[in-house]
């Protein structure tokens, strides 16, 4: 680090003027970027996305996903004619193309009709969707609306529109909206931190970091296909990572500088040291998204994928463009100075001297709250939002629940698809009829629905299938089906869950142990230390599940989700969800540990005193942990404001997950552990030093115990 610390320093112009190009030409091309951006959720090998794609090459619409409803209701008292239904609902799959329209008329089946015949609905199955704004919806709506008879009401309702209507569905205030608006927040936080024109520093370099990532983005593209989710994590949580690393290493060279160094020497001491640490953070992070990279679903690999493109141009700029610029303008920005970093936080060292002398209690209260949010982790249900946590208003919700009413089966939000062989079609839906949780079963008849010798059998189950229990007739129907002839498969929402969650969690312990062991080596190598990366791999898996725990609370009980975001409890977690917050937060909470221990690790060896060390420590990284814990925090508060539930609750998982971690485990955990375990945090035996290819470390009580240097020598030792 300290050598290209120097190399950048003395080609300052070169290097600035790469990262400007690379600014330049990521912004013009982010638009492009963001086009290339695919929504595929496939599933290659699972038998419900096996299934939706023959559907699709035959028919046209796809099979894994919630169909549109279109209603049609009359007054209170009155009743729908069926031919009325019947011509409107042809007349809508005239207009609309591409779309598939069963209803009563190509089935014969009561389903479709309340049984107080004041109202009918039809399926609309569709072609994929390719962005947020869906324009056969759109055009769905203006052709019912025109061809609904005066006497009646037309509706488009189903799971989107009810999301949509909830605040989930629609483009939210845009990507670029969304950063500015963290970036402001950011700025009002660096601008407390440095109390000097040095704020606006972290934010250019985040401003690089994000336009260079997209401009990568932008070539991965071309090999492969990258999940529109990438686009907010990119900008969002970019934003927060870059800022947390210049905010690293500009607070140290402040520090360096206030000791009486000359700008260019303050520049390399801080990369050797903070420069260290931002390297082994932007590592833990890039490691904490193999867990999406291995699984076998290209859509999670993408996200890990474009994820791990956030940490590593983040390190890049920040290691670079960073000391180029200080050894430029860097004192001439640092202007007023109003705060200075020759000492530590005096709240800060308060608190560790409290910590360290109240050190078990400190750690039983840490680990009490813990414990306390991760109880209701065991509660989680993985699946999908339940339609009554979506819109309660609106004229989606109004027509669900005219068909509720009117006696309808809350499972016609999600059918199920059955393909088979057209002989077999009568078989199929008297095996599915028996099935125990289902309403019935249907084969409609004509071209529709029954295309090259196959037919599509529709199945309504009594509930929604939105996990847990509630998928349990869908496993029975792929039961009953299993053996009989001229069955080839069975697809829907419900499905798509049972596929996910077997090929997601099926091969989650392998990456967790990979995860967890690439961590651990990593860190025994950053820290010297067995005890301490042990500790710190178990409290962030601890911290984790209090994450979940608190999630659980939050979004699928409901306590908090109304009043913040007028979404009502969701009843389950989204299956692809606990594995990315799993994935991205592992690493950015990891951030923390590294910043704190780094520093503790630094003044250990300079005086030899555990106690002394994690007061100096804490005391230098407190406020640059919780100043960074906000700014990241506060990314996420806007990624909360995207489009769909589902962001908000991946936005929100981070952001709880980035304060408990900053909070209660970094700031209460850490130094009361460390406090506690003395010398032996800082052992290591010699011959996995030599293995690691670094400096011995032993406890005050073994051998070879290295004597505390001053702080020049631990500078000089760290630079090599």
């Amino acid at each position: 680090m300290p050598a290209l610390a120097r190399w950048c320093l003395r080609h300052r112009r070169l290097v600035i003027l790469f990262w400007i190009v690379a600014f330049v030409v990521g912004g013009a091309t982010a638009g492009t970027t963001t086009k290339r951006l695919t929504f595929d959720f496939s599933l290659p090998g699972q038998p419900g996305f096996e299934t939706s794609q023959k559907i699709l090459a035959t028919y046209h619409t796809q099979g894994q996903g919630a169909p549109i409803i279109l209603v049609l209701a009359a007054k209170p008292g009155d009743k729908v004619d069926d031919q009325q239904a019947t011509d409107t609902f042809a007349a809508v799959e005239h207009d609309v193309h591409g779309v598939r329209v069963v209803g009563k008329a190509a089935t014969g089946d009561n389903v479709f009709t309340t049984a107080d015949g004041r109202a009918q609905f039809a399926y609309v199955f569709y072609p994929p969707q390719t962005s947020f704004a869906s324009a056969t919806l759109d055009d769905l709506k203006t052709s019912i609306a025109a061809h609904t008879p005066a006497s009646l009401t037309g509706t488009v309702t189903g799971m989107d529109e009810l999301a949509a209507n909830g605040g989930g569905g629609d483009g939210g205030p845009g990507v670029l909206v969304e950063t500015l608006l963290a970036g402001v927040g950011a700025l009002a936080i660096l601008a407390f931190v440095f109390a000097s024109m040095l704020a606006l520093v972290p934010l250019l370099v985040a401003a690089v970091s994000i336009m260079s990532t997209f401009l990568i983005l932008l070539g991965l593209t071309v090999f492969a296909d990258v999940s529109f989710l990438v686009q907010f994590l990119v900008s969002l949580i970019g934003l927060g990572v870059a800022i947390d690393y210049s905010l690293l290493i500009v607070t140290r060279w402040r520090e360096e500088r206030a000791h009486g160094r000359e700008n260019h020497d303050a520049i390399v001491a801080s990369m050797a040291s903070a420069g260290h640490a931002v390297l082994f953070s932007g590592l833990t992070v890039a490691i904490g998204l193999v867990a999406l990279v291995v699984i076998p679903v290209p859509f999670l690999r993408s996200v890990g994928y474009g994820g791990m493109l956030i940490p590593v141009v983040s390190v890049a700029v920040t290691t670079t463009l960073l000391p180029a610029l200080l050894g430029g303008i860097g004192p001439r920005v640092d202007w007023p100075r109003i705060r200075h970093e020759n000492t530590a936080s005096r709240f800060w060292t308060r608190w560790a001297s409290l910590v360290v002398r109240h050190r078990w209690i400190a750690a039983g209260a840490g680990a009490a709250i813990l414990t306390a949010l991760i109880i209701p982790f065991f509660g989680i249900q993985i699946g999908t939002a339940q339609s009554s946590s979506l819109t309660k208003t609106g004229p989606a919700y109004e027509a669900l629940k005219v068909l509720e009413d009117g006696g309808a089966p809350k499972g016609i939000l999600t059918p199920a698809e059955i393909l088979v062989d057209a002989p077999a079609a009568g078989e199929v839906v008297r095996r599915v009829r028996a099935v125990d949780g289902v309403a019935t079963a249907t084969a409609p008849t004509g071209p529709a629905s029954n295309r090259a010798g196959t037919s599509i059998v529709l199945a309504v189950p009594n509930n929604e299938t939105a996990g847990g229990s509630s998928t349990d007739p869908i496993r029975r129907m792929r039961s009953a089906l299993d053996n009989v002839p001229g069955f080839i498969g069975l697809t829907g929402i419900g499905a798509l869950q049972l596929d996910y969650i077997h090929a997601v969690y099926g091969a989650f312990p392998l990456a967790l142990g990979l995860i967890v062991l690439i961590t651990y080596i990593l860190l025994v190598r950053a820290f010297r230390s067995l005890l301490l990366p042990l500790k710190a791999v178990l409290f962030n898996l601890v911290s984790l599940g209090a994450t979940f725990g608190a999630v659980v609370l939050f979004w699928q009980r409901g306590y908090g989700s109304e009043q913040i975001y007028g979404i009502h409890g969701t009843g389950s977690i989204t299956f692809w969800l606990p594995l990315m917050v799993f994935a991205f937060l592992f690493g950015l909470s990891m951030d923390y540990e590294v910043f704190i221990l780094a520093r503790i690790r630094e003044e250990y060896d300079a005086n030899g005193d555990t106690d002394g060390a994690v007061i100096e420590g804490v005391g230098r990284t407190g406020r640059l942990v919780t100043s960074a814990a906000l700014i990241l925090f506060l990314s996420f508060l806007s990624l909360s404001s995207g489009p769909q539930t589902d962001i908000k609750l991946f936005a929100t998982a981070l952001g709880f997950g980035i304060l408990l971690d900053a909070t209660v485990v970094r700031m209460l955990l850490v130094p009361a552990l460390v406090s506690l375990f003395g010398d032996w945090n800082w052992y290591l035996p010699d011959w996995t030093a030599k293995l690691l290819r670094v400096q011995e470390s032993h406890t005050h009580d073994g051998p070879g115990v290295p004597q505390p240097r001053s702080r020049r020598e631990t500078e000089v030792q760290t630079s090599r």
